[in-house]
C-alpha cells in the first residue's frame, strides 16, 4: 500500500486498493497505515474513498504534489495512544516529495523504534546515505525516542528537491572499511545496555572485530532497548539491529543484532535484505539502468517489485531464488 500510494502520487495514476491487510488478525487499515493514506493525500490534494481506521479498501485520485511543511502523527489519527511506525510513514512520502519543485519540512510522532518496521537509526545510518548517492537531499533528526506500546516518538525530516534520481550499480560490498555501533535503554537500568554491548561482543570478537559500542539513555516517554550496529564497506553499507521486549534477555538483544551482522558477512551481497526493497522504488524511476547483489531474496521484495512494475513499467529482471541471496537488475 505504501508503495501503490507513493507511486501515485508520483505518477498521477489513481489507484484501488482492496483486501488491505486481509490475513492479518486485525484486518484493514490501522492507525500507522491510514496516517500514510492521509499524508499522501495532504501531498498530493487526492480525493480519497475509504480512509477509515479497519477500511479494507481505498481508492486514491492524486492531483499535484506540492512540498511545504507537514504534521504526520499515528496519535491523533488513532485517536489514543499509538506506537504506530513514523519510518514507514516515511517510506510512502519521501519519494514524491523528493520530486517536487520546493522543499519540504516533515514532523513525525509515533514509533521511532519500534517492531516489524526500519527502526530510526537503520534510515538515517543506512537508507539516507544511499538515498544521497544517488541525488536525494534529505535530512533527519530524532528529538525523542517512541517504543512499542506508548510511541510519543518525534522525527524532524527535511527534503529539498532533487528533481531526478541517478542509477546505481553495487555488485560488489568490498572490503570492511568501518563498523560502530550503539546500545540503548530508556527509563530503564543502564547496566541493560552494557549486557547488550557485552553479549554483541563477545560474539564479534569470535571473528575477529571488536567495533567501538556505544552506550546511552534514550530520551523517551516510555521504556524500551535498542542495539544496533552499522558496518561500512568500500562500495556499500549495511545495518543490523534488535529490540528489547518483556520478558527477552538483554543477551538475545545483542547477540541477535551480532547475527544479523555475521549473517550478512557470510553472503557476498552489496546489499542487506531490509535495504533492498526500501531502494527499489527509487532506482526505477532513475534514469538508466541500476543493478545490485541482495543478501537474501524476499517476498517482501518481490512484492514491491511488483508493485513498482504497475506504476513505472520498468523491466526489472531477478537473478536467484526465493530465500537465496541474487542480484537485482532494473533495465
Amino acid at each position: 500500500m505504501r508503495t501503490a500510494l507513493s507511486l501515485s502520487c508520483v505518477t498521477g495514476m489513481p489507484v484501488e486498493i482492496f483486501n488491505i491487510r486481509a490475513n492479518r488478525k486485525r484486518p484493514g487499515l490501522q492507525p500507522q497505515h491510514l496516517t500514510v493514506v492521509l499524508a499522501c493525500r495532504d501531498i498530493s490534494n487526492a480525493e480519497i474513498h475509504g480512509a477509515e481506521l479497519n477500511s479494507r479498501s481505498l481508492v486514491f485520485i492524486p492531483q499535484e504534489i506540492k512540498g511545504g511543511e507537514y504534521l504526520l502523527d499515528v496519535e491523533k489519527t488513532a485517536g489514543k495512544g499509538s506506537a504506530g511506525s513514523v519510518t514507514l510513514i516515511l517510506q510512502a512520502v519521501l519519494p514524491p516529495l523528493c520530486l517536487v519543485k520546493s522543499p519540504s519540512m516533515l514532523i513525525l510522532k509515533g514509533g521511532t523504534h519500534v517492531p516489524w518496521s526500519p527502526p530510526f537509526h537503520y534510515c538515517s545510518e543506512i537508507l539516507i546515505p544511499f538515498l544521497k548517492r544517488i541525488g536525494a537531499m534529505i535530512e533527519l533528526s530524532l528529538e525523542r525516542w517512541g517504543f512499542y506500546p506508548l510511541g510519543k516518538g518525534e522525527v524532524s525530516a527535511y527534503i529539498n528537491p532533487a528533481h531526478t534520481f541517478a542509477p546505481l550499480h553495487i555488485k560488489e560490498r568490498g572490503k570492511l572499511k568501518k563498523i560502530s555501533g550503539l546500545s540503548s535503554v530508556a527509563n530503564l537500568p543502564i547496566l541493560i545496555a552494557q549486557r547488550q554491548k557485552d553479549a554483541l561482543l563477545n560474539l564479534l570478537r569470535k571473528s575477529g572485530i571488536e567495533p567501538p559500542v556505544e552506550v546511552i539513555e534514550a530520551p523517551s516517554i516510555g521504556k524500551g532497548t535498542f542495539c544496533f550496529i552499522k558496518a561500512e564497506f568500500e562500495n556499500s553499507m549495511a545495518g543490523f539491529s534488535s529490540l528489547g521486549a518483556i520478558g527477552k534477555k538483554a543477551e538475545t538483544v545483542g547477540e541477535e543484532t551480532a547475527n544479523g551482522f555475521l549473517d550478512f558477512m557470510n553472503s557476498n551481497a552489496a546489499v542487506d535484505l531490509h535495504l533492498a526493497d526500501q531502494i527499489v522504488p527509487y532506482l526505477a524511476m532513475a534514469k538508466g539502468k541500476s543493478s545490485f547483489t541482495v543478501q537474501r531474496i524476499t517476498r517482501h521484495l518481490l512484492t514491491n517489485i511488483w508493485v513498482v512494475q504497475q506504476f513505472l513499467k520498468r523491466e526489472i529482471e531477478v537473478e536467484g531464488a526465493l530465500g537465496e541471496s541474487g542480484r537485482i537488475t532494473i533495465i
